[in-house]
């Protein structure tokens, strides 16, 4: 799960701050969001573990971390956009899919990105008058749009990744082909080469695309049939494990 943080500062003077980790109050049940297109909706469950409510925005980007609600260009609502949570309850956000001009890939999942902004009530008697600092919280995950009749199953999809000996900076590495029309998700991959086992990079390889990864201490090129090692995440944020070769 991708969390960024902007901080909200009152209008109260902050005569000092130390510097602490924020941790998002209101979660979202799940790390990533399938959008069945099929069905032409979803809806996604948030909790407020909070002792005290919160203001909560929520809407969907195209991966503009930077992105607002306001100037948005996802082909998505999300209802409702803006809310009170109180503590200790939940809400449902219903996604509906509005359309774009000339349509998302029918051939393909699209990739977008659903953002929770999670703003704190502010001090009320005493508290109010001293010096504070709020943050608002802002959580992103994925949101997979995913086209009706897809081959192969999601769930055979990770076995399809095809591995390669190649050079990144002009040092070995491995090559990944995604020959699917998912985005996976790569949480490890161990490469056992030369008689040894190197980490390398991971990352998220593109639908019908490939991806390099680094590994890490590999001096030389591995040879074909070398074992790789790696995991996936599935729907349901699980880690999968599998294992393949490298091709020359």
């Amino acid at each position: 799960m991708n969390v960024s943080i902007r901080a909200c500062v009152s209008s109260v003077i902050i005569a000092f701050c130390a510097t602490t980790p924020a941790f998002a109050s209101v979660v979202i049940s799940g790390t990533r969001v399938v959008f069945d297109a099929k069905q032409g909706a979803t809806t996604v469950q948030l909790t407020n573990r909070n002792t005290r409510p919160a203001l909560v925005e929520a809407w969907i980007d195209d991966g503009n971390i930077h992105s607002t609600p306001d100037n948005t260009d996802a082909p998505f609502l999300v209802s409702p956009p803006l809310f009170r949570m109180e503590s200790n309850a939940g809400q449902s956000l219903r996604i509906l899919y509005v359309g774009t001009k000339g349509g998302l890939p029918h051939d393909r999942e699209s990739l977008f990105w659903l953002n929770v902004l999670e703003v704190p009530p502010k001090p009320t008697g005493p508290a109010a008058q001293q010096p504070h600092l709020q943050f608002a919280i802002r959580t992103r995950i994925k949101l997979f749009y995913r086209p009706g009749g897809l081959s192969p199953k999601r769930s055979d999809a990770a076995g399809k990744l095809a591995w390669m000996a190649a050079k990144n900076d002009g040092g070995p590495a491995l090559e990944v082909k995604n020959p699917t029309p998912y985005y996976l998700t790569l949480a490890k991959v161990v490469l056992v080469a030369n008689g040894h086992s190197y980490d390398a990079k991971t990352g998220m390889v593109a639908p019908f695309s490939s991806l390099t990864l680094k590994v890490a201490g590999l001096d030389k090129m591995p040879a074909a049939g070398s074992k790789v090692s790696y995991s996936t995440i599935n729907d349901f944020g699980v880690e999968i494990q599998h294992s393949g070769v490298t091709k020359r």
